[in-house]
């Protein structure tokens, strides 16, 4: 990112591009999060997941009997994973069995995440030709955006063909910065009907882009299909952390956009609240999105509510 401050910043702008339009996903170096910071977060982490998670992932794995499965399993996931909530409230003070320690490295990561976020959506903006801050705009509802950092461990696993550490999905929320193990990899994303290994890099930030940015570009951006694969040896660290849109705020394609559509292209997507999304999703996270959107559209066009279109 260093290089938007210099000559190459028209280049680098154009990669960003490519990546939005072609990939969902790209992988920022020289962000401005100090690799210090980065460090203590990735050891404090492995830590925590040593002493508080490991057992109880272990026990989950007995209970359900995962350990000798012969066929493939399609409801769970091999993985540890716990949720801290940063805006419009943070819950950290209320996660059990954190130290005060790791409380405030979370809390000062994730205003730095945060600030990353904004800068970013602000790049999104100059290449799609939006003004500045629209993208924020639009996230921010009446109380501001949603923030929350997803944190897991995906231990090794005896059958990965098996068991997904995580199953194929895209990310419902806006865009979501990933922080992970340099060392295990097992990231992979779908493009053009191949899976794509998301390799592991030291102190880099995987970004990658959810449906909302794609409705708001009108499908300009793409968010993308991607899972985690479980490994037969160590365990890979994951910080997720998603910048998505406030509970109510009013999504929908930036009109600015629309207008440069050609007529048999304008507004493909549909309006909705993001709360009313999030409820649809809960229940289709592992379909296609496609559905998800001609459900919200469906739903908005005949004035029903979502419990109505999730029983229909």
């Amino acid at each position: 990112m260093e290089t938007l401050n210099g000559d190459e910043r028209c280049a680098t702008m154009a990669k960003i591009q490519d990546a939005c339009e072609n990939w969902g996903f790209f992988e920022l170096v020289n962000h401005g999060i100090a690799h210090e910071l980065l460090d203590k977060v990735e050891t404090m982490t492995k830590e925590h997941y040593k002493k508080c998670m490991e057992q109880r992932f272990k026990d989950m794995v007995a209970e359900k009997a995962l350990e000798g499965v012969k066929a493939e399993v399609t409801d769970i996931d091999w993985e540890s994973t716990f949720f801290l909530r940063h805006l419009p409230t943070s819950n950290i003070s209320e996660i059990p069995d954190l130290e005060d320690e790791y409380r405030e490295l979370m809390k000062d990561f994730a205003a730095k995440l945060e600030k990353l976020a904004e800068e970013l959506l602000d790049l999104l903006c100059e290449n799609l030709g939006l003004e500045k801050g629209y993208l924020k705009k639009a996230f921010y509802g009446s109380k501001g955006p949603n923030f929350g950092t997803k944190v897991s461990n995906y231990p090794p696993c005896p059958t990965p063909d098996l068991i997904k550490g995580l199953r194929a999905h895209t990310d419902a929320g806006g865009i979501i910065l990933l922080f992970q193990d340099d060392k295990v990899s097992g990231l992979q994303l779908l493009k053009d009907g191949e899976w794509v290994d998301v390799p592991p890099m030291r102190h880099s930030i995987v970004i990658n882009l959810g449906d909302q940015i794609e409705v708001i570009t009108n499908g300009k951006y793409k968010s993308v299909m991607h899972r985690v694969i479980a490994q037969t040896d160590g365990t890979r660290m994951s910080l997720a952390s998603f910048y998505n849109p406030g509970n109510d705020a009013v999504i929908y394609p930036a009109p600015a956009l629309l207008e440069k559509e050609p007529k048999e292209n304008e507004q493909s997507y549909p309006k909705f609240v993001f709360d009313d999304y999030m409820k649809l999703y809960a229940g289709l996270k592992f379909q296609a999105k496609e559905p998800r959107f001609e459900a919200m559209k469906a739903a908005v066009e005949a004035n029903v509510t979502l419990g109505a279109v999730a029983t229909a």
